[in-house]
């Protein structure tokens, strides 16, 4: 039973998520022949404050996009 733990920064539609969520599912089905009914897809969504690029919060490169 394959788990697939998935992080994104915040800010997508819920039918972006689940669409990820089948596609993830999906692959992993023909990918390694696993039934699907047996596939764990985990989406964590990150806050802009909480997540991190060359030490800058995403919130702030956002802000200031230099």
């Amino acid at each position: 039973m394959p788990l697939i733990r998935v992080t994104l920064l915040e800010g997508r539609s819920p039918q972006e998520v689940a669409a990820l969520g089948e596609a993830l599912t999906a692959a992993a089905h023909e990918t390694l022949g696993t039934p699907a009914e047996s596939v764990r897809v985990i989406v964590e969504e990150a806050p802009p404050d909480r997540w991190f690029v060359g030490g800058r919060s995403m919130a702030e490169r956002r802000a200031s996009p230099s």
